[in-house]
């Protein structure tokens, strides 16, 4: 799975939801919330929204680079352990 991911609750519907991780951070049209069951709020600070991109970025990253290696072995070709 990856860092970010279809995120449930009050963001359904057809704009593009992903929640980083297992936290209640969720990004929505660009936008950061904070969500839980009680309800949702706008992340409006600056220092922690770029808090929240650095840490998905490099979640994505550190997806990337374990899928890699999992994807070579399914491969044709790949190896094999």
């Amino acid at each position: 799975m990856s860092a970010l991911a279809s995120a449930p609750g009050p963001f359904a519907g057809p704009a593009r939801s992903e929640r980083l991780a297992q936290s209640p951070a969720v990004r929505r049209d660009g936008r950061w919330w904070l969500v839980a069951t009680s309800g949702s709020v706008a992340v409006t600070d600056p220092v922690f929204t770029g808090q929240l991109n650095r840490f998905a970025t490099a979640m994505a990253a550190a997806d990337q680079a374990v899928a890699g290696p999992l994807v070579q072995q399914d491969q044709p070709g790949g190896r094999r352990r």
